[in-house]
């Protein structure tokens, strides 16, 4: 009996510290050519409600920008990775107007290819994201994006 107590008051412990961790942010990912040559790749940020994610454009001094490496691979970058335009407010926290998006944003990446397709484009992207209360710590997520 007593083996069973301890092991539901394992179980409600680990229940509740599991709760805790905050996942508002989910990334998905696609490719689509759009020629022979040409592909572009798609980012998707999908936000829970009241959280915002920053923009690759944040001024120093306020919170981490979004940001994307990609891995060399048989294709180049055309130019820089592209954002809609955000929203931008004067942040008390930072006390500086900072460039966001809530809700959703899709950051777009146009390459060149130079091989044979399929391809596989794999890279890094670092993000932070904040509510009205608080900041969660930036985070580093790895991404592969099949182009076919």
């Amino acid at each position: 009996m007593k083996k069973v107590f301890l092991a539901s008051i394992a179980l409600l412990v680990g229940s509740s510290l599991q709760a805790q961790i905050l996942k508002p942010v989910k990334w998905s990912y696609a490719a689509k050519k759009t020629s022979p040559t040409e592909a572009v790749v798609y980012l998707k940020a999908t936000l829970d409600p009241g959280w915002h994610v920053y923009s690759q454009h944040v001024k120093e001094g306020g919170p981490v920008a979004t940001s994307f490496k990609f891995t060399p691979g048989s294709y180049a970058l055309l130019g820089p990775t592209q954002e809609p335009t955000p929203i931008t407010k004067l942040e008390k926290v930072f006390g500086m107007e900072v460039s966001y998006f809530e809700k959703q944003v899709i950051f777009q990446q146009k390459l060149k290819l130079t091989g044979k397709t399929p391809l596989t484009v794999k890279g890094t992207l670092e993000y932070m994201v904040c509510d009205d209360k608080q900041c969660l710590p930036p985070e580093e997520v790895s991404f592969t994006v099949p182009v076919k």
